[in-house]
């Protein structure tokens, strides 16, 4: 059985950005529609999906005590998904991702 390799820091990464960048855009449509809010969800919770393959360091390093939020929001979108406030979710597009966004390209640059 062939072993598969491990993906580096920077792939993790770049998988993760091309997730938040997708948030972003679908973020530039009616975010009262319900389609949109769920494809938001979807694409955020799998950022952070990707996220989560980070060393514990690597992670700790990028994104400190926010880790938790972060892995908590996935878990209320993969296990609730019915129960997730659009006025969060709203306010996690406008306040957090472009934070995010910017703290893993910076990163990028500087590897």
């Amino acid at each position: 059985m062939k072993r598969e390799r491990r993906r580096t820091t920077a792939e993790i990464l770049g998988d993760a950005l091309y997730h938040l960048r997708l948030v972003s855009r679908y973020a530039t449509r009616d975010l009262d529609d319900q389609v949109t809010i769920d494809a938001i969800c979807t694409r955020l919770s799998a950022a952070i999906e990707t996220l989560e393959r980070l060393e514990p360091d690597s992670r700790r390093a990028l994104f400190g005590s926010d880790w938790s939020a972060m892995w908590g929001m996935r878990n209320r979108i993969a296990h609730g998904y019915m129960l997730i406030n659009g006025d969060v979710i709203r306010a996690t597009v406008r306040e957090d991702v472009p934070v995010l966004i910017g703290s893993i390209e910076a990163h990028l640059r500087s590897a």
